[in-house]
């Protein structure tokens, strides 16, 4: 009996050294784990582009589309008889009658790689008086602006809904004293294809300046913000959503006042550092190195003796997020006014619908590089006539540069493109025009053009396909 238990613990030790040496063999032979391969997004070029001119009327508006390879058509839906085009590098222009409703422009194919769309409007006399322009707007689901508010003048919120589905829309507006609490503000809802202009000051009075959120819950709109104040009219550009780094560029080295508006959106108060990046360096301005910003609600900084004389990009960087514009006056015994905002770095490029080079008007790209050296190419599209030769531009870092185009008296569109390496390019296109009683002005800073987006790699996932568990 003993020397069967025996044999037993004897059999069972041979079993676990037999076991030990299989999984020692095993682990020493195992394959090196193979590390997990982060999934890139993919760079595709964009097939369709639906875009609003808010209120064209007395306006010329321009759509283009770089050249490329060809493909597709473009839309332009003005009223009258819809106009086709399929030719890219050429470019559409219009002046349309006063009362036109927005014009719609949709591309698909190449045609849309690329397609940008901006009305400019030119007045002598009345309060229209100046140069005023817009980029043509994408649908969206949230949009800022910041600049005058309601009780400096007549602010107007143009919104479009080009989508198949209603859109309801809801409204916040910041003022300098915070947040304005208006319950006529929500609830606003576009049936599909109706556009409506929206009188600020009937939504919130009180605001000298504000920012203002447009957003929606359901569907997509085109927003746009009208400003006449007794020193001009222009269009407020959609500035960034808000961030803790915030570049304003395209400010023009001509003469006149600069001001500066700076929002904190949220529940705490920011301490905002304000540099300007200028073409001979990049400086901390003087007793406005630090600009405290209460939560929910705006500030203005005058910028005027800092940057006045020097095309600049204004870089804000804040522990707390917050979004930024910029007011451009101009001299003269009749003034006008200009707006530019914060913007994205042209990463993948930008294109200009408007630019315009006579005896009187002058049009300048003013390209800011606030961190690493950058270097680009512009191309100039004419509506007549043979294309000019590209123009290189390198910008030293933490330089600015102003660069005069010298175009078509007809008119011209702009292309940037980064050149492989090239550090952050921000910019903005000035035009402006002499006139006997003073400086016409108006700025746009530019935006990524609609000619690539960044899709993430899809990958396998079973909760793709299975639906989700309930107990």
């Amino acid at each position: 009996m003993r020397r069967l238990i025996e044999n037993r613990f004897g059999m069972l030790a041979l079993v676990l050294i037999a076991l030990v040496a299989v999984y020692g063999v095993a682990y020493a032979t195992r394959p090196a784990p193979v590390a997990p391969v982060k999934a890139e997004p993919v760079k595709t070029p964009i097939a369709a582009v639906s875009t609003v001119c808010p209120d064209p009327g007395g306006a010329m508006v321009t759509a283009v589309t770089p050249p490329n390879a060809g493909g597709g058509q473009t839309l332009i839906e003005d009223g009258g008889k819809p106009v086709t085009m399929d030719e890219p590098g050429k470019l559409w222009q219009k002046t349309l009658p006063a009362g036109t409703d927005p014009v719609q422009v949709h591309a698909t194919g190449a045609m849309a790689t690329g397609l940008e769309a901006a009305q400019t409007r030119r007045a002598l006399s009345g309060e229209a008086r100046g140069l005023s322009g817009v980029r043509c707007v994408d649908p969206g689901a949230d949009a800022w602006f910041v600049g005058p508010g309601p009780a400096a003048g007549d602010i107007r919120l143009h919104l479009a809904n080009v989508e198949s589905a209603p859109a309801d829309v809801a409204l916040v507006v910041y003022s300098g004293e915070g947040q304005v609490i208006a319950e006529r503000a929500n609830g606003l809802i576009l049936k599909p294809g109706e556009h409506r202009t929206v009188d600020l000051k009937k939504v919130a009075p009180s605001p000298l300046i504000m920012a203002l959120n447009v957003s929606t819950g359901r569907g997509r709109v085109a927003a746009a913000v009208e400003a006449t104040t007794p020193e001009g009219v222009d269009w407020l550009p959609q500035t960034t959503e808000p961030a803790k780094r915030v570049v304003v560029p395209g400010v023009p080295g001509s003469a006149g006042r600069r001001e500066l508006y700076v929002a904190a959106p949220g529940d705490q108060d920011a301490v905002v550092q304000i540099k300007a990046v200028l073409k001979d360096g990049s400086y901390a301005l003087e007793n406005r190195e630090d600009v405290e910003v209460p939560a929910g609600s705006v500030v203005t900084v005058d910028l005027s003796t800092g940057v006045t004389g020097q095309p600049a990009a204004i870089v804000l960087t804040s522990e707390i997020p917050v979004v930024a514009g910029l007011k451009i006056v101009g001299t003269g015994s009749r003034t006008d006014v200009a707006y530019t905002a914060g913007a994205p770095s042209i990463d993948l490029g930008s294109v200009v619908a408007d630019a315009r080079s006579t005896k009187a008007v002058t049009s300048r790209l003013i390209l800011s590089a606030p961190d690493k050296a950058a270097a680009v190419t512009v191309t100039l599209l004419p509506r007549e006539g043979e294309a000019p030769a590209p123009i290189e531009v390198e910008i030293p870092a933490q330089r600015t540069k102003e660069i005069i185009l010298k175009g078509s008296a007809k008119g011209f569109s702009v292309v940037v493109t980064p050149k492989p390496g090239s550090g952050p390019v921000y910019g903005g296109r000035v035009m402006e025009e002499r006139t006997s009683g003073g400086q016409f002005v108006t700025a746009q800073p530019l935006a990524v053009a609609r000619t690539w987006t960044l899709v993430p790699k899809a990958g396998e996932a079973p909760s793709i396909v299975l639906p989700p568990y309930s107990s």
